[in-house]
């Protein structure tokens, strides 16, 4: 098993930098941090909790080639691959078509825009030009090799992850869903010839743990309440939700318990006994993502040495 933690750009640097040290000390593979517009830039926070850290996995979950041209992304992956050591990894999706309204921008579809951005990654981090491009458009830095993952929601995107990704971040609304989005990435895999087996497919869940499970419900209540709205329909469909249930304003009071369900929310039993339902249906890396908990170092905490524990790795 693997178990990573993912955090929102929204966390302070000193305290993102803590949280990462934190779960390195507890034994966690990978700290993941989003890189949502107008929060804090994902670059720069790992790039800090490199430098205060030796051996974990560090990030970027994810960049979107709208408001970031795949060769500055190929920049940032470079530069954050030298300063961590080799431990850094390249999350690349297709951005939150809502976050990208807000900067005025303006994008093609979602699948083909992530494709052909991975199509230029790849060429960028070997060293290359991409194709159709002038010869001198390559890094100047030289081939570096960083794993890219693919942030995914949708059943096209889920499919296209398995289809060129060294590793998939299935959003999962909610955490049951993993059978399914397992399945969407090893048919994207195998129509491409690859072996599904070689992708590191992460359950990336929501967790809220804390003693208080009232507390932790809270907490999850609130991170919906923020970004339901920006969910796919496919995912929410799967929840017997829709885009509706999360109007403009939503506040965590009006949080319904099958919008709770989205993630997994309690104290340490409840937590443990839904990521072990995770690995039953075949899960070999889970992922906790926010808000983890009222108090993300207790939740961080309480997940390293009371939940992990109960998985043999």
């Amino acid at each position: 098993m693997r178990f990573s933690i993912r955090l929102n750009n929204d966390v302070p640097v000193e305290r993102f930098v803590r949280i990462a040290s934190l779960a390195e000390e507890l034994g966690f593979d990978q700290v993941w941090v989003s890189h949502d517009l107008f929060w804090r830039s994902a670059p720069v926070l790992v790039t800090a909790a490199a430098i205060a850290t030796s051996r974990i996995a560090l990030g970027v979950g994810v960049f979107n080639p709208v408001s970031m041209h795949p060769a500055e992304i190929a920049m940032a992956a470079a530069t954050l691959h030298e300063v961590s050591g080799g431990r850094v990894l390249l999350g690349i999706g297709a951005g939150a078509d809502r976050f990208l309204r807000w900067a005025g921008l303006e994008f093609p579809p979602p699948v083909p825009r992530t494709r052909a951005a991975i199509h230029e990654l790849r060429a960028l981090l070997s060293g290359q030009a991409p194709a159709g491009r002038d010869a001198e458009g390559h890094l100047r830095t030289g081939p570096v090799t960083v794993p890219i993952y693919v942030g995914a929601m949708g059943p096209k995107m889920l499919e296209l992850a398995g289809e060129m990704a060294d590793g998939a971040l299935p959003l999962l609304f909610p955490p049951e869903r993993y059978a399914h989005a397992a399945a969407l990435i090893e048919a994207g895999a195998r129509r491409a010839g690859r072996d599904p087996d070689a992708i590191d497919v992460a359950a990336c869940v929501w967790c809220s743990i804390d003693a208080d499970a009232h507390r932790a419900r809270r907490a999850l209540a609130e991170k919906l309440a923020y970004f339901g709205a920006s969910f796919s329909a496919d995912l929410l469909e799967s929840a017997s939700l829709e885009a509706g249930d999360f109007p403009p304003g939503i506040t965590a009071e009006q949080v319904t318990a099958p919008m709770l369900a989205l993630g997994i929310a309690g104290d340490v039993g409840e937590v443990a006994d839904r990521c072990l339902q995770l690995a039953a249906a075949g899960a070999r890396h889970i992922s906790f993502g926010p808000p983890l908990g009222p108090d993300p170092e207790q939740a961080v905490t309480a997940l390293g040495r009371s939940v992990i524990p109960r998985f043999s790795r």
